[in-house]
This record gives structure tokens, C-alpha cells and sequence, in this order.
């Protein structure tokens, strides 16, 4: 495989050439990430069989479990890449060798509802095709991070941050169809399809980076200075500098991702009624699908990145200075309100009421509100603090925190398993127990933040 390695600062003020390449592909690539992920808890709680065509459904609270040990794995593979990508192959070459892991992976799930079930249990195929979409998601994630931003040098430093805005809205347009998608299919034409989708847009995705081959600024990786660098004075200090940010946002994922599991699974319990009213004698009623409700999320991102941009980042700067670290302090405190809401729904349905899915909708504009000023701050901001040569390696260490949130809410939901299927922590105390976790989580952030000193490396100038 033939590249092209450039290691000078770029030359335009332009946008680089190679950056539609790498944003189509990675709205292909989530379109096939989200929507798989998507309908895991219904298809585990409810369309899962065993070799026999039996029902084979898990548990509420095994499925939780079984949801965010995948998200675990998700995010703990990108030091696998991170390594392959700044040791030895570089960011295209492992970007490519490991899309073809993912793709192996979604054909495994597509396979769930095929002969090879009879042979092979349902459950193994779920837990294969899993892990090997977790190495090679996981695996890219840090590197496609990573050179979105090698595309960029001192002339165009400037474009940064609206780019990342721009990769980030990608990354939720593509979850954002798949996420209405895929559920429909899950409920119409069963697993097969439902699985399969995200699998031929995963191809879709590898097809389109290597279009763009030719187009992209190659970093070439370190070699053996890759760990000197790293493991130097000032590779120690930045990761000490970060790693208290990265523990702090890890309460955030712990709480953020369960909008895949507890989330959908309370909607079950919810009125889920959008539309119920009849014009010109017709009846018109829509009822959302529990997993589809996980869709307001990226719409509420595509809509809040570019008002934040242009309207509300530039408001806040007129009353103080809107750094990266307070912007991720009140992203931190929404979470809190985020979280209590789910609560007071789940108290209500404890108490024999259907209270409306509306409700859950304003917890998700608050928990995106979060997202946008936790998750993109951070992935930029952790981008700048690192030396060119660690920066897919400082991109794995901060998804990390997204793989320790989520092994904190998978433990979690096996300790307080009960023999007889009940749970330690039943209806809302679930959820206040993370409502003040988080809340206790950005107290400290807060007290942090007035401590931290960094360092800002833009490719190009430590070079």
C-alpha cells in the first residue's frame, strides 16, 4: 500500500484537501456504529433466541451490563491503535487495516439470524461480532481524531476548531439517520437487516477514506523514538496534566452513554405518543419506537454546535473568558440536571404513572448541551496539549475516560443484581445515585481546574 508522507507544516490557509475524505467517511462510519448500537437493548431484551429459535432475552439489568461492556471495549481498544499508528503502520495505514476488522465484525452480527445460528449460538455470535467491531472502532478512533487535525498548519491553525465542530457534526448526522433507521428495520424485517445496513455503510466508509489516500498530509509514525517521546519528561507531564481532567470526564460518560440502555429502556414504560390527532377526518397518530428516541441527541448536536459557535460562546465571552476548561466545568454541572430528570420520571413511574416522553426529550437537551461542551472541548483540547508524535496516543488515552465510564456503569449493574432478578438500586435510585456521583465529580473538576497549566502543540511547530 503506497502513501504519500508529508511532515511539513501545511502551506494554504485553506481548508486541506483531504478533510471532505475524512468527514464523509466518518459520517458513513458512525451511521454504521450508532445504528447497531442503537437497537442492542430492544434486540437483547426482546428479539434475542437461542440455537433453537427459542427466546433466549436477557434481563433489563443484563443487558445494561452486557451494553456497556462493549462500550468499554470500544473505547479501551484505541491505545491498540494509537500504537499501531504512532509506533509502526501510521494513521492511514491503520485507519484501513482496522475498517476491515469493523466490516468483519458487522457481517458477524448480520449472520445472528442465519443457519450459522444453529451451529453456533446466538449469544457467541453477538459477543464475536461485538468484539470485533470494538477493535476496529476502537481502534480508529484515535487516529481518525488525530488526523483531522495533521491536516493542519500554522497558515490554517485557525480553521481548527470550526473543523472539529464540522467532523462532530458527522459523526451526528450519521447517527442521527441510522439511529430513525435502524430501529424500523429491527421491528419490521428482524435482525438480519437491521445488522446489515450498518455493515454495508461501514464499507462505504473504508471506500471513501481510500479515495482520499492521495489528498491527506501522512505523518509518518515514530518508530522506536515513539516510546522515548512518550515516556520523556515531557510526555510524563502532559499526561499528568490530563489525567485528572480525563477521571472527571469519565463520571460524564458513565452517565452520558446510558442514553443507550437505561434511557431506552425507561422510554418502554413512557407514553411515547408524537402524534395523535386527525385532519380533514383522517386520524393521524405516530408512536416513536424506544430505541429511535435516542435520535434527539444528534439532532440537538448538528443544531447546537453551530449556535454555540456563532451565538452562545461568543455571548459568554462578553461576561468572562470562555476557556476550554470552564466551558467542560458547566458541561460537567448540566450533566447533573441532566441525570435528575430521569429520576422524577422514574419516581413517577414507580408511583403508577405514564408520564410523556417529552420529559425525557428535555433531559436530552440538557445532556447535549453537556455533550457539546464536554466531549467536543475535550477532543479538541486534548489535541492541542499533545507533542506531534503522541498525539493519536494522548487522543487514546482521553477515550479512556469514555471506557472507564462505561465499566463503571457495567459493574455497577452486576453489583446490584439480586439473586431473584431484583435489583440494590430499584426505580429512581438508580438514577439519583448517578445524579450525585456527577454533581460531586464537577465539584472537584472545578476546584482542579484553577491548578492546571499546559502547554499548546500545533502540528507543524514542534516539528
Amino acid at each position: 500500500m503506497s502513501t504519500r508522507y508529508l511532515t511539513s507544516p501545511v502551506l494554504s490557509a485553506e481548508i486541506p484537501r483531504g478533510i471532505p475524505y475524512i468527514v464523509g467517511n466518518e459520517a458513513a462510519e458512525r451511521f454504521s456504529f450508532y445504528g447497531m448500537k442503537t437497537i442492542l437493548a430492544i434486540f437483547m431484551t426482546r428479539f434475542l433466541l437461542n440455537s433453537t429459535g427459542q427466546p433466549d432475552f436477557m434481563s433489563e439489568a443484563e443487558a445494561k451490563e452486557w451494553i456497556h461492556y462493549f462500550v468499554f471495549a470500544v473505547y479501551a481498544t484505541p491505545l491498540l491503535g494509537a500504537i499501531l499508528s504512532d509506533w509502526l503502520l501510521g494513521k492511514y495505514r491503520t485507519i484501513i487495516s482496522l475498517s476491515l476488522v469493523y466490516c468483519a465484525g458487522h457481517a458477524v452480527l448480520a449472520l445472528i439470524g442465519s443457519s450459522l445460528a444453529e451451529q453456533i449460538a446466538p449469544r457467541w455470535l453477538l459477543f464475536f461480532g461485538l468484539a470485533l467491531i470494538a477493535v476496529g472502532s476502537g481502534g480508529i478512533k484515535p487516529c481518525v481524531s488525530a488526523h483531522v487535525g495533521d491536516q493542519f498548519g500554522a497558515l490554517n491553525q485557525h480553521l481548527l476548531s470550526k473543523i472539529y465542530g464540522w467532523f462532530y457534526f458527522a459523526i451526528n448526522l450519521g447517527s442521527t439517520i441510522s439511529t430513525l433507521l435502524t430501529p424500523v428495520l429491527l421491528d419490521r424485517v428482524g435482525p438480519d437487516w437491521a445488522f446489515g445496513v450498518p455493515g454495508i455503510l461501514m464499507g462505504v466508509a473504508t471506500f471513501v477514506f481510500w479515495l482520499g489516500r492521495h489528498k491527506f498530509v501522512h505523518v509518518p509514525p515514530a518508530g522506536a523514538s515513539f516510546f522515548r517521546e512518550t515516556f520523556s519528561r515531557e510526555g510524563i507531564q502532559v499526561l499528568l496534566n490530563l489525567i485528572p481532567i480525563y477521571l472527571c470526564v469519565t463520571i460524564f460518560w458513565s452517565l452520558f452513554d446510558q442514553t443507550a440502555s437505561a434511557w431506552v429502556l425507561q422510554a418502554e414504560h413512557m407514553n411515547r405518543t408524537i402524534i395523535d390527532t386527525s385532519v380533514a377526518g383522517y386520524s393521524l397518530r405516530f408512536e416513536a419506537l424506544s430505541s429511535q428516541l435516542q435520535a434527539t441527541n444528534p439532532i440537538l448536536v448538528m443544531i447546537l454546535i453551530p449556535v454555540f459557535s456563532y451565538v452562545i460562546y461568543p455571548w459568554l465571552g462578553r461576561l468572562f473568558e470562555v476557556s476550554p476548561l470552564r466551558k467542560i466545568a458547566i458541561g460537567l454541572f448540566l450533566t447533573v440536571v441532566a441525570f435528575a430528570i430521569p429520576a422524577w420520571i422514574e419516581q413517577r413511574i414507580a408511583n403508577g404513572e405514564t408520564p410523556h416522553i417529552i420529559w425525557q426529550i428535555v433531559a436530552y437537551v440538557f445532556i447535549t448541551i453537556a455533550e457539546v461542551m464536554v466531549s467536543i472541548t475535550t477532543l479538541e483540547f486534548s489535541y492541542t496539549q499533545a507533542p506531534q508524535r503522541m498525539k493519536s496516543f494522548i487522543m487514546a488515552i482521553y477515550m479512556l475516560s469514555v471506557s472507564l465510564g462505561n465499566l463503571l456503569t457495567a459493574v455497577v449493574n452486576g453489583l446490584i443484581q439480586n439473586a431473584d432478578g431484583t435489583s440494590k438500586l430499584e426505580g429512581a435510585d438508580y438514577y439519583w445515585f448517578f445524579t450525585a456521583l456527577m454533581f460531586i465529580t464537577a465539584c472537584l473538576f472545578t476546584a482542579f481546574m484553577q491548578f492546571y497549566r499546559g502547554q499548546t502543540f500545533i502540528q507543524g511547530e514542534d516539528a
